[in-house]
């Protein structure tokens, strides 16, 4: 978020060297500011404190585009699998990487290992668990007989549970490999499962996104139905409360028609991925399966915390990250594996979370723990294993976002808040006069490193950046991180010149309302907007800023209206001078003008041609040496207070009719209306003699039928445009 939180900059002319009299300020401090700069090895907490991130280390790279599952036995050993191609990985303790098993299905959805470190490993979409040894042989364990396995738990008797998609069942499976079907859950899939601590099984569910708690009977209970799709993972935490997090938007279930192997599964875009194309994004969840039914993810992630009383609770929400894993930290905080941006979050509080980190592939998949405070993660695009703590990086970094000053500028004091007290903080600046970093922009400037902060010295230039610096004491062993949580640049945009851009006369005989009146007058008179061409939208005067108030019925009154516009945003007042033709000098009209607008007594003024000369200028918010001024003149108007001249005004009678002609005549305007009265009565138009008013000369010949016998008081007028009046009358006998 970028603030300008002292005042408004000056403008200047490409003359004089003036500068603004009153200093912006860039400030960064909030989440959403942040979050656009460039981070490494930086976490970043949603009220914008940024702390060196967990130590975030690859440990292996496997052949696939994305794994999908995560799982660590009693040794140490760490066993991943994905797609496309299912193929089990096992990485050691000591470093050692191993294809262990291959099978012939499309991706590896789940894997669990026993209290006697014996691997199972779910594929899809064949739908079969494998029981793999230390040597890589693997032998069908279980076949549920459906498309899908999504997710397995061992319950303390060592029996095994699957959970299957299309349908959506669990069956339980005792050791030696016999199983059935433990519960049906009427939903499409089963995406997700986990023991609590009383041996209930929570299950989540696809698509009406049910939160199950099934008993060791196999009695279900909904704890929740969720606003999302589908429950991608559940967590118990160690007081019993359940972690639940859904995906995407809800719709009509659809039943998607069967894939035909070896169809792959589309990603989270949408689109397919398969052997030929291995650096696509991940398979998508189970209701985006191929076939005519197929939908894409959208709606984002909410997790929900289920208290042990089964009261459900919002505790974190996004509107297009989708959450793929749920796991705990040392603390018992929850962490959370998500895509498309590679992110895990901890939610610290009910009001704060931390995106702890943001990783190179775009999605986190799975996360598990393990011993001394240690957190496993598995990615998709690309398929890697991390290392994730306990300790903090030594030294992370945040590159600012371009900061558009607007205008050229001289930069002044930067300054931040924050800690230093365990380790090191270091600031440096770049500016350019492009909207992104190259080559010709400066070079990084030296540090500033105490938080009141030093003088830029990054050369005057309309964009700037910041970069800082997070770093540990090597000294210090405490482990704890310095935290940073605003910075602020001074800056003092080039003083230019106000310009005035367009200046319209208004009609004659109205006039603008003083400042502040809200009197309303029998007749007035709205204007459309100023400045706006025919193929642009004309918004309302309530919403327009070019648009001015409704004039006001005033014979005689004139007046005028313009568009100026001040670069830096400065308030400015006007000048308005007259100049009539042939006339040498200006003339003040009207001074300190604070409206765009103006209105005076032409009556005053001779008839004949005139020029007004309105100036800008920006001195409300300069001092007097360093305001500038902008100024144009209007195209030439007319005043014209002299009404026409009517003559030749006679009448004839010839029997019952009356024949009445007159000639008018206007110096400076066309003749725009004629009117007769009879005896006094209504008022009636008469074209001339031509039919059509377009002349300052023109004659009328007027026939009066069916006249009564008797005199008759004809009485004629004439108007010309600005509305003067001239009236005659004949007496017929």
């Amino acid at each position: 978020m970028k603030k300008s939180i002292i005042g408004l900059a000056c403008l200047g002319t490409l003359v004089v060297w003036a500068w603004a009299g009153q200093t912006r300020t860039w400030v960064e401090t909030d989440f959403s500011d942040f979050e656009k700069g460039i981070i490494k090895n930086i976490s970043l907490r949603s009220d914008g404190r940024l702390t060196l991130a967990p130590r975030f280390e690859e440990l292996y790279d496997s052949p696939s585009a994305y794994l999908w599952t995560l799982a660590r036995d009693s040794k140490g050993n760490l066993y991943t699998g994905g797609g496309p191609g299912a193929k089990l990985y096992r990485v050691s303790p000591g470093g050692e990487k191993k294809t262990l098993a291959e099978f012939q299905a499309i991706e590896i959805h789940a894997i669990v290992i026993d209290k006697n470190d014996r691997v199972f490993v779910a594929t899809a979409p064949d739908g079969k668990v494998y029981r793999v040894s230390n040597d890589g042989k693997a032998d069908v364990f279980y076949d549920p007989k459906a498309k899908y396995i999504w997710a397995m738990a061992f319950d303390t008797k060592g029996d095994l549970f699957v959970g299957t998609g299309d349908p959506g069942e669990i069956h339980r499976v005792t050791p030696d490999g016999k199983g059935s079907v433990f519960f049906k859950s009427e939903e499409t899939h089963v995406r997700s499962m986990i023991f609590d601590s009383h041996g209930n099984l929570i299950a989540g569910t696809e698509p009406n996104g049910l939160v199950l708690r099934i008993s060791p009977a196999g009695e279900g209970f909904v704890l929740y139905e969720m606003g999302k799709r589908e429950i991608t993972s559940v967590a118990v935490a160690k007081d019993g409360s359940v972690y639940a997090a859904g995906s995407g938007t809800k719709q009509a279930a659809t039943q998607a028609a069967p894939a035909p192997p070896p169809a792959p599964l589309p990603s989270p875009s949408g689109q397919p991925a398969g052997p030929s194309s291995p650096h696509l994004p991940p398979a998508a969840p189970p209701s985006m399966a191929s076939g005519p039914g197929a939908i894409t993810v959208s709606g984002g992630s909410d997790l929900y915390r289920i208290h042990p009383d089964s009261y459900p609770e919002k505790v974190w929400s996004h509107a297009h990250d989708i959450i793929y894993s749920i796991a705990f930290d040392a603390t018992g905080k929850p962490l959370i594996g998500t895509g498309n941006k590679g992110c895990i979050y901890r939610v610290d509080t009910d009001a704060l979370y931390t995106e702890l980190v943001n990783a190179a592939p775009t999605q986190v998949t799975a996360l598990v723990g393990g011993e001394n405070g240690k957190l496993y993660a598995a990615t998709g695009n690309v398929g890697k294993v991390y290392e994730i703590g306990p300790g903090l990086e030594r030294e992370g970094s945040v590159e600012s976002d371009v900061f558009d000053a607007g205008m050229f500028s001289h930069w002044g004091r930067l300054s931040f808040k924050g800690s230093a007290s365990a380790g090191r903080i270091a600031i440096e600046t770049r500016s350019g006069n492009l909207d992104r970093p190259q080559r010709n922009w400066s070079a990084w400037s030296g540090a500033i490193t105490s938080e009141e902060g030093a003088r830029v010295t990054s050369p005057p230039a309309r964009f700037i950046q910041w970069r800082a610096t997070l770093a540990m004491d090597p000294a210090d062993k405490s482990g704890k991180s310095p935290q940073l949580d605003s910075v602020e640049v001074a800056y003092l945009p080039r003083n230019v010149a106000p310009r005035v851009a367009e200046i319209e006369i208004t009609p004659p005989n109205y006039k603008f309302p003083a400042p502040g009146s809200s009197a309303g007058s029998p007749q007035t008179l709205n204007l459309p907007p100023l400045g706006k061409s025919a193929s642009h939208t004309v918004t309302t005067p309530a919403t327009d800023t070019t648009s001015t108030p409704a004039l006001q019925y005033a014979k005689g009154a004139i007046g005028a209206r313009w568009v100026a516009v001040d670069d830096n945003g400065d308030s400015l007042i006007y000048t308005v001078e007259i100049r009539g033709a042939g006339e040498t000098e200006w003339k003040l009209l009207k001074d300190k003008v604070r409206e765009k607008h103006t209105s005076w007594d032409s009556t005053a003024f001779p008839d004949g041609e005139y020029r007004l000369r309105v100036t800008a200028s920006d001195l409300p918010g300069n001092t007097k040496e360093d305001a500038l001024t902008g100024q144009l003149e209007s195209e030439v108007f007319d005043i014209d207070n002299t009404p026409p001249r009517v003559t030749g005004l006679a009448g004839t009678r010839n029997a019952n009719r009356i024949e009445v002609r007159w000639h008018a005549a206007d110096a400076r305007s066309v003749i725009t209306k004629a009117e007769y009265s009879v005896d006094g009565g209504e008022w009636m138009v008469v074209d001339p003699v031509t039919k059509l008013s377009d002349s300052r000369e023109l004659d009328y010949a007027l026939t009066l039928p069916d006249v009564a016998a008797g005199e008759h008081t004809i009485a004629v007028r004439v108007q010309d445009e600005f509305e003067n009046l001239a009236a005659e009358k004949v007496v017929v006998r």
